[in-house]
């Protein structure tokens, strides 16, 4: 396994043949980026890590390529750096070292424990009630208390990492954030601008053919997240706004929102889960395959339990699919900071660089 420093000598010599050869100058932001730079310091290895988006059209394209003796493996090298960032600047670090080298079975023994409690406490109602209402099975202040505080933390912890990154790659973090500047960030985020390579229909993942389908799997993943958040956003205006209390009927707001949000989140995370396995070995990162489908697999099957959730809500199975619903939320919430969520929020940042960088050569 590679040191860091060994790590960073290698990808700043790969990025530096690319810098003389390039041929890739047109594929995403990462390459004018490069070119903007005659040496590359750590903090502009962190910045172009963060800035690529794994296409890896790059790799097949590259003439010094694996098995040319310059080893130029880009979207490897730059995943294993992406990884690093991860415990780089999170908040608080020690935990995100323990889940950086054990994601998949940190998260798996998380998610087994609170089950076990919530079974254990034995406070819910043994025969079901048949009204689909969790607050017999749950208080309401107790879902209250216990997620909001998971929720703020997560939050917390999220913004923190967020901010040392900026901090790193900026000396003016504040400059990045005008208008134009943030505009152009969201846009390009949201519509995965560079998620297409040189060629806009799509790129070449999870082999050498030009396919948009990882595309569209991260839209339907992160928007059928969005959908599921408005959901919950919704029910809590309902209650205490509007004074209307759950349970919910099916044609209502957060029912809708929420039912579409699972569907386009088991989607999503269903299709990158098998693209993941079916990638190049070539330009996989093994290190980070475990905290990627630690993160896949949540959201995979809190968007599935909800699903059931909504559908056995007033059978005698209601109980026992909210414990292992909730029980994966939460778990979810504790674990976001620390494993892939937060280089949404990462490459965000290095597309705010990328945008005030542009502007700055006009």
């Amino acid at each position: 396994m590679l040191t860091l420093e060994k790590l960073l000598e290698e990808s700043k010599h790969s990025i530096g043949i690319c810098n003389s050869c390039r041929y890739c100058e047109g594929f995403c932001a990462v390459f004018p980026a490069m070119e903007k730079r005659l040496d590359f310091t750590t903090i502009d290895m962190h910045y172009l890590a963060n800035l690529c988006h794994n296409c890896s059209e790059c790799y097949y394209a590259c003439q010094y390529a694996p098995p040319h003796e310059f080893q130029v493996n880009i979207p490897q090298q730059f995943a294993q750096l992406r990884l690093s960032t991860y415990t780089e600047y999170a908040w608080p670090k020690g935990i995100a070292k323990l889940f950086a080298k054990n994601g998949l079975i940190a998260t798996l023994l998380f998610v087994l424990t609170l089950i076990t409690l919530f079974f254990s406490a034995n406070i819910f109602n043994a025969t079901g009630p048949a009204n689909g209402d969790f607050y017999t099975i749950f208080p309401h202040n107790f879902l209250v208390i216990v997620f909001g505080t998971a929720f703020v933390w997560m939050l917390v912890a999220i913004l923190m990492g967020f901010k040392n990154y900026l901090k790193d790659i900026e000396p003016d973090p504040k400059s990045l954030f005008t208008g134009a500047n943030v505009k152009q960030a969201l846009s390009d985020a949201l519509s995965m601008k560079y998620l297409h390579g040189n060629i806009k229909t799509g790129c070449t993942y999870p082999d050498d053919n030009i396919s948009p389908w990882r595309r569209y799997f991260h839209h339907f993943t992160f928007y059928g997240f969005m959908l599921c958040f408005a959901a919950t956003s919704s029910g809590t205006i309902m209650h205490y706004f509007l004074g209307l209390v759950a349970p919910y009927p099916f044609f209502s707001v957060p029912k809708i929102l929420g039912t579409m949000g699972g569907i386009s989140l088991a989607i999503g995370t269903a299709g990158l889960f098998i693209l993941k396995t079916k990638a190049d070995e070539e330009i996989k990162d093994i290190r980070q395959m475990g905290m990627d489908y630690a993160f896949i697999a949540l959201l995979f099957f809190t968007a599935i339990s909800g699903l059931a959730l909504m559908i056995w809500r007033e059978t005698y199975a209601m109980p026992s699919l909210l414990i292992i619903h909730l029980s994966l939320i939460l778990a979810l919430f504790v674990t976001m900071p620390f494993g892939k969520f937060v280089h949404a929020f990462y490459r965000f940042g290095a597309l705010l660089k990328y945008a005030k960088e542009s502007r700055e050569d006009v």
